[in-house]
């Protein structure tokens, strides 16, 4: 991981002064996560469009297969890197398996999910499916930040006294 961090932070460097602190790292590394996310989702997409579902003679119901396969794979991949590299520091003191924390992260993910595809559908009307997804990418990429820095990998407000020991609060008789 220290090649990543070394990377981001040269990529931060660069930034002018006043953008630095904006950029450090949570957003980076989500933007690295996410980067890789869109070449998978992209090369996913392209092919199962051309290869894969061929057999499919509609576009529009091969884009379909195409699309869900491409975001399935793709937010596997973002989940597993989000959680071992973005928000790190916050899966440590988490008391849930990595199965929840997926249905969590996909649940989280859902609204950039649909709002994804149905650029990606919308978008496709008007020009070439790649570059529709991409639009689509770029713009649930707000959300499923949002979504998954407040809901999936959240900050705990506070931490809560082991059972076994005694309330200070409360006072024996």
């Amino acid at each position: 991981m220290p090649v990543l961090g070394h990377l981001a932070e040269a990529l931060v460097s660069r930034l002018p002064p006043r953008l630095q602190p904006m950029m450090r790292w949570r957003f980076v590394k989500f933007g690295m996560v996410g980067a890789s996310g869109t070449v998978i989702n992209i090369a996913v997409l392209y092919l199962s469009q051309e290869f894969l579902l061929k057999h499919i003679e509609d576009f529009h119901v091969r884009l379909n297969y195409a699309i869900a396969l491409a975001i399935t794979l793709a937010t596997i991949n973002n989940f597993y890197w989000n959680r071992r590299l973005t928000w790190r520091d916050r899966t440590a003191t988490a008391h849930h398996s990595a199965l929840f924390l997926f249905a969590k992260y996909v649940v989280a993910a859902a609204l950039a999910i649909a709002v994804q595809s149905v650029l990606t559908k919308y978008l496709a009307l008007y020009m070439h499916y790649i570059a529709a997804n991409l639009i689509g990418i770029v713009v649930a990429s707000v959300c499923s930040f949002l979504a998954n820095d407040r809901m999936t990998f959240r900050r705990r407000s506070s931490v809560r006294p082991p059972l076994d020991s005694p309330d200070p609060q409360r006072q024996e008789p």
